[in-house]
């Protein structure tokens, strides 16, 4: 995130045009593009089923809260699906600096770059609630993109949108105040667009975790926390509620 902060100093003085890069960014969240719709227009195709009839190479690990599932730096030797909980990436620079890069939940792989090559984790994976969660061999999961087409199908779809996520991660660091960044990793953690839920409880995420997500200090979330709260977006009430409205947020120049 520092990197992509950096960038903004080249590009200042720059005419810009502020409201392409939120369009396409609310764009694939209205459509509700993302790995689990490209499952679900495979109706007859269940991933988790699939995945528990491959043999060999595969097992279900259980996973407490905070507890490491693999190190930066350890060896890239298997994918992971999760079947239930939340898991959140980070990466530590030299300097010992810490970003958290993405948080993932139920029906979502990660750990895939061991398929490309990758040989150690450039990342680190740690459990944010209880978890469950499928860890597959890189041979079994080779064979089985290979054997399954629906499935490698599915897996490419589910890789695609995360590279678009990425690209549109950047874009909100170069382009966007940290309000509107705020408000959009809440709508996305929200699963903002998915049918039949306008308005989704969070799991418990704290401030410090929000500000390195979106790259500026905990007094600034917990300003605009406060704020959205006064204005009705969000709401407190044994977890975070967001609702709908907090899109007003995003779209306001």
């Amino acid at each position: 995130m520092s990197s992509a902060r950096q960038l903004n100093g080249p590009l200042r003085g720059r005419k810009i045009d502020r409201q392409t890069p939120i369009d396409s960014a609310l764009q694939t969240e209205r459509n509700a593009i993302g790995p689990r719709v490209a499952a679900k227009k495979r109706r007859d195709f269940n991933p988790q089923a699939f995945l528990a009839t491959i043999g060999e190479g595969r097992k279900s690990v259980l996973f407490q809260r905070k507890q490491a599932i693999f190190a930066q730096g350890d060896a890239a030797d298997a994918v992971f699906y999760i079947q239930t909980g939340k898991v959140k990436l980070t990466v530590v620079s030299k300097t010992g600096k810490e970003a958290t890069i993405g948080i993932f939940g139920d029906g979502d792989f990660f750990g895939e770059g061991s398929l490309a090559g990758q040989a150690v984790r450039m990342n680190s994976a740690t459990a944010m609630t209880d978890c469950a969660v499928l860890r597959i061999d890189k041979k079994a999961m080779m064979e089985a993109l290979h054997r399954e087409h629906e499935f490698s199908d599915m897996f490419v779809a589910y890789l695609l949108t995360r590279n678009i996520r990425y690209e549109e991660d950047l874009v909100d660091q170069l382009f966007n105040s940290s309000e509107k960044r705020l408000a959009r990793i809440l709508l996305l953690l929200a699963h903002f667009g998915k049918e039949g839920k306008p308005e989704t409880v969070v799991p418990k995420i704290s401030q410090e975790l929000l500000a390195e997500m979106i790259g500026t200090t905990r007094s600034r979330v917990s300003f605009f926390m406060n704020r959205f709260r006064k204005m009705g977006f969000i709401h407190y009430n044994g977890g975070l509620q967001i609702h709908s409205s907090l899109l007003n947020i995003v779209l306001h120049d």
